[in-house]
């Protein structure tokens, strides 16, 4: 078999924008963003989510304990996953994904693409 024809085993990841996700959440699409930063930063920040919608909060560390809570959430919609930048979001999409954890999405630019492109009241942190 040639590299080019081995099944991916980790599939790719969609993406999506800061102003789509905003554009869904606006429309009252059930979804439901995870935020994968740790407490000093979601301290300091943190998306406004609209009741139609959840919004769930486990550092990166402490989400395989909670899988099965997760795999409730992607049920119902769409699983947004979001950091500072989308690394960390996106590594943990791949593990959620690796575990048969379908609907799952990393929020491109993490929330400092949200502030940039979403949300300018939402403060920016280095």
């Amino acid at each position: 078999m040639s590299p080019a024809s081995d099944p991916n085993p980790f599939p790719e990841i969609p993406e999506l924008a800061p102003l789509d996700v905003q554009r869904r959440l606006r429309s009252g699409e059930p979804m439901t963003l995870l935020d994968v930063r740790e407490p000093m930063e979601r301290t300091f920040c943190a998306i406004a989510v609209p009741a139609t919608a959840g919004d769930l909060h486990l550092p990166m560390r402490q989400v395989p304990a909670h899988l099965e809570m997760l795999i409730a959430a992607a049920a119902k919609g769409p699983l947004v996953i979001y950091c500072h930048h989308g690394v960390r979001s996106m590594a943990i999409a791949e593990w959620l994904t690796a575990r048969g954890v379908a609907g799952v999405h990393n929020l491109r630019g993490g929330i400092d693409a949200w502030s940039l492109q979403a949300d300018a009241e939402v403060p920016r942190y280095g």
